[in-house]
């Protein structure tokens, strides 16, 4: 996309920001029925260099703009519930057990940081494609709540806009945290009609890019120190790196597997605990550590990754102090600051436990110029072994592979930016 476009863009950006708003809309897109391919290609909606569905694009490609994809979350009491709804359409969860779990959102007054917080990361980034000199608007849409994705994309339409390479604010492979984003594009470029108009790819998973990691690094590095500085022997310190617990049937089909021999917790697991290795070896290879769980939402019957956090708090022996890390998190959304800053760190208070939990990547300048680097390597076409990895998993796929993180609960739905399973 030229300068003059970029700025024209930018224009109507800030005029839209200085509008009234418009009404409110509770529900997110209906889900895609269909995904239009073009004749003889694998990959649904990308571009020429994707279509053929290669591991790695190698080919440099042209885009005219970013789009930034979040979860979303609610900003006021009254949108809470209808965004519960919007997180677990196609379940047939009533309102009344959503109101059971929403108490972590009255409890912050209806309001996730989430949207804030992309906010915050968006205008970061658009700073360092400045300077990197990327001349690419960047576009924003969640997929459960406003700006809803068929919003962000129908806007983009109309600003010209024909290839995009999209970047999910999610780090590692397993169904919510890749493919689901990927069927919600489906969904929102059936919603509006522009499967014919927009293509749009997207980046790695970027879990072990080096710009993402290095704040986990910084954090666990300050609190180890602080610890020490407490009077805490690396002996008696134990880290616990976080993540979002996931159905156990969801993280056997993560990552790849028919590639990968990854054994407990599939590619999701096996991704979670490369980065969390190689953070300790860099920072105190000689303290204990352990991958943990949390946020778990299913009903007791159905199988989830373990432990909980809670319990491998209460589980610890001859330990004075635990560092917990939100290693799956890239900013401080509702399930660091409820599940985290509140539950686990009153379990460690109980448990006589010194207590430290470090920070999330947030808009950390290593971490938004690992998104400025993943959107270089595809505008390069840059060879796999220049890419930023700092485990032996990476750099991980450009076009996600056949198979990887279905969810056979909820049955086949479209996707695109993959090969279809």
């Amino acid at each position: 996309m030229g300068g003059e476009l970029l700025e024209q863009v930018q224009q109507q950006q800030a005029q839209s920001t200085q509008a009234e708003p418009a009404p409110r809309r509770e529900l997110k897109p209906p889900a895609a029925t269909s995904v239009r391919l073009e004749e003889g290609a694998v990959v649904a909606s990308a571009t020429p260099a994707a279509q053929s569905g290669p591991a790695h694009v190698l080919e440099p490609t042209r885009y005219d703009a970013v789009l930034l994809s979040g979860f979303g979350g609610p900003e006021g009491q009254d949108d809470v519930i209808p965004f519960l709804r919007n997180v677990t359409r196609g379940r047939g969860i009533p309102d009344e057990r959503l109101e059971e779990v929403s108490h972590h959102y009255r409890h912050f007054g209806g309001v996730s940081p989430i949207n804030d917080q992309n906010r915050a990361l968006l205008e970061a980034m658009r700073g360092a494609f400045a300077a990197a000199g990327l001349d690419l608007p960047i576009y924003w849409g969640n997929r459960n709540w406003a700006p809803y994705l068929d919003e962000a994309l129908e806007q983009a339409a109309a600003d010209g806009v024909r290839t995009m390479l999209a970047i999910p604010t999610s780090a590692y492979s397993s169904y919510s945290s890749c493919r689901q984003y990927r069927e919600d594009w489906a969904d929102a470029l059936e919603a509006t009609g522009l499967q014919d108009t927009i293509r749009i790819d997207k980046v790695r998973q970027f879990f072990d890019h080096p710009g993402f990691v290095q704040p986990f690094i910084e954090g666990v590095e300050a609190a180890v120190a602080e610890a020490r500085g407490a009077g805490h022997a690396d002996d008696a310190i134990e880290v616990l790196f976080a993540t979002h617990s996931i159905p156990t049937a969801d993280a056997e089909r993560s990552g790849a597997p028919d590639l990968f021999a990854w054994g407990e917790g599939g590619g999701y697991a096996g991704q979670h605990r490369a980065v969390a290795t190689y953070v300790m070896q860099q920072v105190a290879p000689d303290i204990a550590w352990q991958l943990v769980y949390q946020s778990r939402s299913g009903p007791p019957t159905q199988p989830w990754l373990e432990p909980d956090v809670n319990d491998a708090i209460e589980g610890l022996e001859g330990r004075t102090a635990v560092l917990i890390v939100p290693l799956g998190f890239v900013s401080d959304h509702m399930e660091v600051m409820w599940d985290l800053d509140e539950e686990a760190l009153e379990t460690a208070e109980q448990q006589g436990l010194w207590a430290r939990r470090t920070p999330t990547p947030g808009t950390h300048p290593a971490y938004v110029g690992a998104l400025v680097d993943l959107v270089q390597e595809r505008l390069e076409g840059r060879p796999v072994e220049q890419r930023g990895s700092v485990t032996d998993l990476g750099p991980w796929f450009d076009t996600c592979r056949p198979g990887c993180c279905e969810n056979p609960r909820l049955g086949f739905k479209p996707a695109i930016a993959g090969v279809q399973p």
